[in-house]
Parts: C-alpha cells; sequence; structure tokens
C-alpha cells in the first residue's frame, strides 16, 4: 500500500485532469487494485519513500488506443507528477491471511514476527491519520498473529518484545477513543512484561486520572516519573493531577 500526491496532464504540462493534490491526508492506495495504470504502477515500484518523480506515459502504459473519454483522447500520451508520501509493503500481509489456521501454525516465527511488524505499521499510519478505530483493529490483528507460544526462551522473548510493542500502541490508542478502561488493561498488560517501562506507567496514570482513580493514578505516574525523572509529559500530568 501507498500514499501517493499525484497529478496528471495532456500536452505540455498544462492540462490537468486529475489531481488529489488538494487532499490534505491522501487515502493509502494499493498497486494492481486502486492504482491500475501499468505505467504508474511501474514507476511507482521504482520509487522510495518521499520521492517525487515525472514521468511520461506513452498510451501503451496509459490509456491505450481507446483512451479514456471525455477526458482522454485515443492514443494519448500522458503527465504524472508524483510524490510517494508512504509506502507499506503488504503482499506478505495479504498472503498470510489466505493461508488456513493449520498453513499458519506451520510458518517459521521470523515469518510471523514479520507480518505482525507490517500490521502493526499499517496500525501506526492510520493513527498519525487520527483514523483510532482502524488502527485499533490493526493492532489487535498483528496481537492475534502473535498468539502462539514458543518451546524456546529466546523465540518467546522475541514474541513478547512485538507483543510489549503492541500493547502501547493499544494503550495510547484506547486514550485516544476515550476508553480508559481498555487503555488501563493494555498499559496493565505492557507492565507484565516489563514491569519497569516508563511508558506503561505513563499510560495507565493517564487512563486512572481520566477515570477519576486519583490516588492510582499518582502511583503510576510516580513510579514513572522515577524511571524518567526530566521526562515533560509524565510531570505535566503529575502538575495536571495535583
Amino acid at each position: 500500500g501507498c500514499t501517493v500526491k499525484y497529478s496528471g496532464y495532456l500536452g505540455n504540462w498544462n492540462k490537468l485532469f486529475c489531481s488529489n493534490g488538494n487532499s490534505k491526508y491522501p487515502r493509502l492506495m494499493k498497486l494492481g487494485k486502486d492504482i491500475t495504470l501499468w505505467g504508474l504502477e511501474i514507476g511507482l515500484l521504482s520509487m522510495t519513500k518521499g520521492e517525487a518523480a515525472l514521468f511520461v506515459l506513452a498510451p501503451e502504459y496509459a490509456y491505450g488506443q481507446r483512451g479514456c473519454p471525455p477526458s482522454i483522447p485515443p492514443n494519448t500520451t500522458v503527465l504524472f507528477k508524483v510524490e510517494v508520501l508512504d509506502f507499506i509493503d503488504s503482499e506478505e500481509c495479504d498472503a498470510f491471511f489466505e493461508l488456513t489456521y493449520e498453513q499458519r501454525d506451520r510458518l517459521p516465527l521470523e515469518k510471523l514476527l514479520k507480518v505482525a511488524a507490517t500490521e502493526r505499521e499499517f496500525g501506526n499510519y492510520f493513527f498519525y491519520k487520527q483514523c483510532f478505530k482502524i488502527a485499533k483493529d490493526r493492532y489487535k490483528r498483528a496481537l492475534s498473529i502473535l498468539d502462539c507460544s514458543s518451546s524456546s526462551k529466546a523465540e518467546q522473548s522475541q514474541i513478547n518484545a512485538s507483543k510489549l510493542l503492541l500493547f502501547l500502541n493499544l494503550s495510547l490508542t484506547y486514550l485516544k477513543l476515550e476508553r480508559a478502561d481498555r487503555a488501563l488493561k493494555y498499559g496493565e498488560l505492557a507492565l507484565e512484561m516489563d514491569q519497569g517501562n516508563a511508558k506503561a506507567l505513563f499510560r495507565c496514570g493517564q487512563a486512572c486520572l481520566y477515570m477519576k482513580e486519583y490516588s492510582k493514578s499518582r502511583d503510576f505516574l510516580a513510579r514513572a516519573q522515577c524511571i524518567q525523572p526530566f521526562n515533560r509529559d509524565i510531570n505535566n500530568e503529575l502538575k495536571k493531577l495535583a
């Protein structure tokens, strides 16, 4: 999936026929599904995040012999100005969710961790676009992938490290959704894995403050402050509590 700013032109860059340049948050699009112009697809696959490019697409790489009436005449060369804002490779995720549960169980841990990390990346993308419900669903989907136990200690610690990040993400996302009870639950799950995690203590403190459980909030925030005494967010939250 990628988010792209694009403008399509006819002639000598002087006749605009399509653009999403006015959109503050362009939507996440899939190559081959939302972006179907062959030339544009080839061009985007050659680009990296943050890169801008100009493409000149011959008719066979664009709208072909028929064109696209009324805006694109037959056999027209089109021009595209493109900027890649974000790029997340979803191929492995798509393949994973097409497998049966038995096939998923047979996958190596490395593959599971990679798919979960990509789902978390999607969650982060939607979080920063302030689509908190979608972000929450992607984080939970990543957790479901990691719902496996391992015989080796080293592998289990890798699973736990990935889960910890997701618990912290979910705690913050539920705070944004004003579901402090759920934010506290995920903050506490993070603390079960890492009792000295300042971020988890801070999230729990924020959740308790929201629920007006002031002494519990003070306890969590004071523990967070002991670990990170100069953290401005923690100190501000304690002032708010006072």
